[in-house]
């Protein structure tokens, strides 16, 4: 007897080699069964006469068939499967197996042969495996005995021999093992590929998605009317934001326009009163309605059966300290007792500015209702913003967090305003590139991975496009086709003699605007009282914005306002005209009064829902002291605007109606769509206009006319309580309108029918956002709203799933003159206006502050208004950069849930190195490249110091290789590749037997896998590559250096939990 130290030339496997020879016996019992042990013996072993073997009863992960750690240089050589053929056709034909209940101690291997010479027993912590044969390094304490002599071996050849007989002879021990390398061998059908790597990415992260953990069924939320109204996509929405809601306290969704965020937030607003939470709404003043109709004990209510108790407020009651909202006494309003906060339209809260003697809505928000009393979970809905202010999004986070900028610190995210900053510098970086370098690969590249798990962990956003990929169509019916915009530049006056919107240009920018900016007149030694007295701090009072740059900008957007309802209407323009003219002539009234002071004046026709105004009206009014001015310039400036008002005004007034060129090829737009319908029977249109004197002006002129000569009924919305009907005996109210133009949508009951329908409804922004009108098919902007974003959101009304329409059309007015030269003449009225973007944000702006940003603003703004002339383009594809769409990870989160039902026990049981064979997805500009995606573990130390630090699904990664070794989509890209699995996996339920065929023909029945080891290789270089290109970048960043340090011993550092390879369409002939 002799020691066996299993390393050098000392092993097992060495005295195996020596010992069997052709035609001998091996006798094994052994704890475990190592694939990879059989692998480096399979010659050995193919040359016995028979085999006998004992194993415990257990599974396979138990018997270490292919998972043992010690195994994964050879699980890396992706031949797992070819082995596993090779062990089954061994067995079949040479060897007996018998199990044992229980454990087996240690390892005995008896060898015996006609050469008595060559027998040997050999025992201990001999095992199976590659371990236990010496192949890898094993347990050095581990005791292995080697008998050589003739009467030891008889006598324990002849102990197996009667434990051998002892147990029972079942064919069912060698099946079971059988059928477990049948598994092996057997090909998998994609989409078991994708949800393993789903599960084992989340199961990691802990953040798999369980619906009933989330949503607990005792609520009733189940039976609800709004749950059964909602999609299957929307429920997954609602299941994701509960989630997050319960894990993180807030969450924001983000969902495209048109995909029901309203009925979402319901569903999530009834899923907490069910658990008997207070609910508060926060709403635009002009979305009001929207919500107060689902708790209302109202007919054209339609979730009337869910008895929703919510508070509805709007955004401005934040700015109030008493007085009544609707039927809520803002006096007595207890703010730090509810449970969960729902804001619409969140990104009116995206800018946190400081105000030195009052607290802004922001901060009300923020003290009042988040940090006061119960813990509150915040849900906001947002437009899915157009993300070169990734700023914004902190200060909506900041809700959920109470203001904590370390409160992410578990989750990875140190600090949240680190973390947004080096997002936004990153993002004005790639700004800054080459047309031909600006693609949003390259962005994701640079963005950190904190800002990616950031929005992964509080957003839920999905596009139209998101939707009808993965989703499909058969539950919610098509989108509807778009027609291709139709553009119309019509003259301002059919007679001609209005002058060209150049020279009235020229005039708007002569303006002063005096009246308005009054502290432009205040003497140089007084200017400083004045500062102190109203000036804004910013950034928590490390600067101020000055009163008198506010009234620049303010003066800035005045006149764009002036040019903007010059373009929308000859009418509008009238009468701002008369305003601004009455402002001037009683302010010069007042100097010529000798009054001691002036206030600022009141500017009644702004469109104070945009944002930038908005900003620039609120404070204390100004007061100034006429001793305190100059006087002489003051009047001089004045009379000025006076003369030059009085004259505009007097062109003006000579368009009337009947000369209106825009008026009249409105009125034929309306008459061809009534004429020649493009959807069968359907006569509706909705006009939008940006001002509400436009919308007041178009009634008065189309309402008469399209009743006497097209039979429509006419309804005008401007969110200013002049509702107006054509319509009898319908109430003028918003929801009433609403219903009567889009009875179908709204669910209009059968007892209303006989209100009758509206077919021309005349709106303003009022109704841009949250109304689903899909019963219309045409939309005409009758002025062009200067923000892209606003035009999609109007033709979101009827751009919506499930819509009865087959076609839909966009018809656009611009004023008649070339965009370009429109864009320029816009920058020119408003000057240098990097002064809005500080008031409006209330902290400097990064990007502005780099020289030509404001034409980058303008060329952006120039390309998405050129190809609305074209096309409708989605909003998501409005960002030059990444949708939020493109960075969440939520709907694969419920896409695992949905199979971990009824399969969690399956994919526990698949091996590591699973794989499944297809082919690419079809042959069009859309096609996903051949090539094998792999999903990878780091594995200890050494792989996760060479490996991206702060990578949001460490330790795993994704990269998609191509057939020659490109990386077609790195690690950072994890969404995209997902995206693509998804694409090619869902649905494919089946193995793909032709392309299984194809490669078990090219490998050699996975024996020839040496190519495919090739672009594992690559994959692993290119996540290795990626952490030394950053450390390399690091060394010239402020800080420090990332580089470290490390041994590091490639491939095998990594574990390959799964692939799918993916072959071409058609093979070459």
């Amino acid at each position: 007897m002799k020691i066996i130290k299993n390393s050098g030339n000392e092993r097992v496997i060495d005295e195996l080699r020596k010992c069997l020879v052709a035609q001998s016996t091996l006798d094994i019992a052994s704890p475990s069964f190592s694939l990879f042990a059989f692998g480096e013996v399979r010659e050995l072993l193919h040359k016995l006469n028979k085999c006998r073997v004992v194993l415990p009863n257990a599974k396979a992960d138990d018997l270490g068939i292919v998972d043992s750690i010690a195994d994964r240089p050879f699980r890396n050589r992706l031949q797992t499967r070819w082995l596993a053929k090779q062990c089954a056709e061994w067995i079949e034909k040479t060897t007996e197996i018998k199990r044992v209940p229980g454990v087996i101690p240690q390892a005995t291997l008896i060898t015996e042969s006609s050469e008595k010479a060559l027998n040997r027993v050999i025992t201990g912590n001999c095992s199976f495996s590659t371990e236990g044969l010496g192949i890898t390094p094993g347990n050095q304490f581990g005791l292995i005995q080697l008998s050589e002599s003739a009467e030891e071996c008889a006598l324990l050849g002849s102990w197996f021999t009667s434990l051998w007989d002892s147990l029972p002879a079942t064919p069912e021990a060698k099946n079971d093992f059988l059928s477990m390398l049948r598994e092996l061998i057997e090909h998998k059908e994609p989409s078991l590929v994708y949800y393993l790597i789903l599960y084992r990415l989340f199961k990691d992260m802990g953040e798999e998605l369980d619906e009933e953990r989330i949503i607990k069924s005792a609520t009733g939320i189940r039976n609800t009317t709004v749950w059964k109204k909602l999609y299957k996509f929307q429920r997954d929405g609602v299941v994701g934001a509960i989630d997050k809601l319960e894990r993180h306290g807030g969450c924001i969704i983000a969902d495209s326009v048109g995909l029901g965020k309203t009925f979402e937030a319901l569903a999530i607003i009834k899923y907490y009163e069910l658990r008997n939470d207070r609910v508060l709404v926060l709403v635009p003043k002009r979305l009001r309605d929207n919500w107060t109709i689902y708790k209302a004990n109202d007919r054209r209510n339609s979730l009337a059966s869910d008895r929703f108790n919510y508070d509805v407020l709007n955004h401005t009651d934040l700015s109030r300290d008493g007085g009544l909202s609707g039927d809520i006494d803002l006096n007595h309003v207890n703010w730090g007792n509810y449970d969960l906060v729902v804001i619409d339209e969140s990104h009116n809260f995206r800018n946190k500015a400081t105000h030195k003697d009052r607290e802004t809505r922001y901060d009300r928000l923020m003290r009042r209702i988040i940090q006061q009393g119960v813990k509150t979970r915040v849900l906001m809905l947002s437009a899915t913003p157009v993300n070169n202010r990734l700023a914004d999004l902190k200060n909506q986070i900041a809700f959920v967090t109470e203001g904590d900028d370390t409160a992410l610190f578990d989750h990875g995210i140190p600090s949240i305003e680190t973390t947004v900053r080096q997002a936004q510098l990153q993002f004005n970086r790639w700004l800054a590139l080459e047309d031909t370098d600006r693609k949003p690969a390259r962005l994701m590249d640079m963005l950190g991975f904190d800002y990616f798990k950031l929005l992964d962990m509080l957003t839920i956003a999905r596009s139209r496009k998101h939707i009808e990929k993965y989703y499909g169509t058969a539950e919610t019916g098509k989108f509807p086709e778009r027609l291709k915009p139709i553009n119309i530049k019509p003259d301002v006056d059919l007679s001609g003699e209005f002058r060209s919107i150049r020279e009235i240009n020229n005039e708007i920018r002569r303006l002063t605007l005096a009246a308005y900016a009054p502290l432009r007149y205040v003497l140089p030694h007084k200017q400083a009282a004045y500062d102190a007295k109203y000036s804004t701090q910013i950034r928590g009072g490390e600067s101020f914005f000055r009163q008198a740059d506010r009234e620049e900008s303010l003066v800035h957007l005045l006149r764009v306002n002036v040019l903007k309802r010059m373009e929308s209407a000859v009418s509008s323009f009238s009468l701002t005209l008369e305003r601004q003219l009455a402002d001037v002539k009683a302010t010069l009234a007042k100097l010529e009064a000798h009054e001691s002071s002036i206030e600022e004046i009141d500017i009644e026709d702004v469109d104070v829902d945009d944002a930038a105004f908005e900003s620039l009206l609120v404070g204390r009014k100004v007061r100034v002291l006429l001793q305190d001015v100059d006087l002489v310039r003051w009047r001089q400036d004045l009379t000025e605007d006076r003369n030059r008002l009085a004259t505009l005004l007097s062109a003006a007034r000579q368009v009337n109606p009947d000369r209106d060129a825009k008026l009249a090829a409105l009125r034929q737009v309306i008459s061809q769509k009534v004429t020649n319908q493009i959807n069968t029977g359907n006569r509706k249109v909705i006009v939008f206009t940006a001002f509400a004197d436009t919308a007041h002006y178009l009634y008065q002129q189309l309402a008469p006319w399209a009743h006497e000569k097209l039979g429509l009924n006419t309804a005008i919305l401007t969110g200013t309580g002049r509702n107006k009907t054509t319509l009898p005996n319908l109430r003028n109210d918003l929801a009433s309108i609403l219903t009567a133009f889009s009875p179908r949508s709204k669910e209009r009951p059968e007892e209303l029918a006989n209100e009758g329908e509206i077919d021309l409804l005349i709106a303003t922004d009022c109704i841009s956002e949250g109304q689903n009108l899909q019963d219309c098919d045409t939309l005409v902007n009758y002025d062009i709203h200067w923000n892209p974003v606003r035009i999609i959101q109007r033709f979101g009304r009827i751009d919506r799933i499930g819509s009865i329409n087959t076609l839909i059309q966009l018809v656009n007015f611009w004023p008649n003159i070339e965009l370009e030269e429109y864009i320029n003449l816009e920058q020119r009225v408003s000057g240098r206006m990097v002064l809005l973007d500080i008031s409006a944000t209330g902290e400097e702006n990064v990007i502005e502050q780099q020289s030509g940003n404001q034409m980058n603003d303008l060329e952006y703004r120039r390309k998405q208004l050129l190809k609305l002339q074209d096309t409708v383009i989605d909003l998501e594809d409005l960002s030059s950069g990444v949708s939020i769409a493109d960075l969440t990870l939520t709907d694969f989160r419920i896409d695992l849930a949905g199979f971990l039902k009824d399969h969690q026990d399956h994919l526990d049981s698949l091996p590591l190195g699973t794989f499944a064979v297809t082919t690419t997805d079809d042959l069009g500009e859309t096609a996903i490249p051949s090539g094998v995606v792999f999903c990878l573990r780091a594995v200890g130390d050494a792989a996760l110091n060479v490996v991206e630090p702060g990578y949001p699904l460490a330790p795993h990664y994704l990269v998609h290789i191509g057939d020659d070794g490109t990386v077609l989509l790195p690690f950072n890209q994890a969404k995209q590749v997902l995206d693509r699995l998804k694409k090619l996996c869902i649905g494919r339920d089946l193995p793909d037997a032709v392309a299984c065929a194809r490669f078990d023909k090219t490998t050699r029945d996975g024996k020839e896998m040496s190519a495919v080891q090739d672009l594992l290789a690559k994959a692993v270089a290119s996540i290795v590559g990626k952490k030394e290109e950053r450390a390399v970048a690091s060394l010239f960043t402020p800080g420090g250096t990332h580089a470290q340090k490390g041994e590091f011993q490639g491939i095998n550092d990594f574990e390959v939990v799964a692939f799918l390879v993916i072959l071409p369409e058609s093979v070459p002939a």
